[in-house]
């Protein structure tokens, strides 16, 4: 029971806190619920591309720096962001409950954390509890900084009408992304990349405060309540 809810109880914590942090206009539950459910899914297609990525040779442990490079921020960030960019893109994005910028930053932070308890639980099976305390503090804060960065570039494509705003956002969180992994992988071989990892760290969540306050700042609905 105490592993089980170590395991989950991030997802949900980050949940709630993203849906008291949409202050002006609610979304409705059961599409915050699907979403994470969709999060949930969204690993699926994300081995399935990934074991093609093994297959042509990404491997983010590579010897070779570069290399490593590459297939953290294609192999895994640009991957696993698609995967859960597409069901977000795809389902909550076209509904009319989605009207204002933050509403982009909730439903990817839904997706985001969906996807972060299944691959959770994988490694916590794996690892046991010392993995699950770990993983509360980085890997699933991580996903959630995904979701927001993702999620702010969604927010200001529905509302402006420009198509390319969540290409860029889906972008800029694959190396996000790739960085933070890239960083974790080879801080074994390079110790200096663990100040690197924790500088990555330390930004995307300072970064993802500041994306927050500027979708709250220009909601809509802000006036009317």
């Amino acid at each position: 029971m105490k592993l089980a809810l170590l395991t989950l109880a991030p997802s949900i914590a980050i949940c709630i806190f993203i849906y008291w942090q949409d202050k002006f206009e609610k979304e409705p539950r059961k599409l915050l619920f699907v979403s994470f459910l969709l999060g949930m899914l969204s690993t699926i297609p994300t081995l399935i591309i990934s074991s093609i990525g093994d297959f042509f040779g990404f491997n983010a442990e590579s010897n070779d720096v570069v290399w490593s490079l590459i297939s953290c921020i294609i192999g895994i960030g640009l991957v696993e962001e698609y995967c859960k960019y597409f069901f977000v893109r795809f389902h909550a994005y076209k509904k009319e409950a989605f009207n204002e910028p933050f509403d982009g930053i909730t439903y990817s932070v839904m997706v985001a954390m969906g996807f972060a308890t299944v691959e959770n639980i994988l490694y916590v099976m794996d690892g046991g509890e010392e993995v699950a305390w770990i993983r509360m503090f980085t890997a699933v804060p991580s996903h959630a900084t995904d979701g927001v960065f993702l999620g702010f570039f969604l927010g200001m494509q529905k509302i402006m009408g420009k198509s390319f705003y969540g290409l860029i956002g889906l972008g800029i969180t694959a190396i996000a992304h790739g960085l933070y992994d890239f960083f974790a992988f080879n801080s074994a071989n390079h110790t200096s990349f663990i100040l690197y990892w924790l500088a990555v760290f330390i930004l995307v969540i300072i970064l993802s405060v500041k994306a927050i306050k500027i979708h709250q700042r220009n909601s809509p609905f802000k006036s009317v309540n």
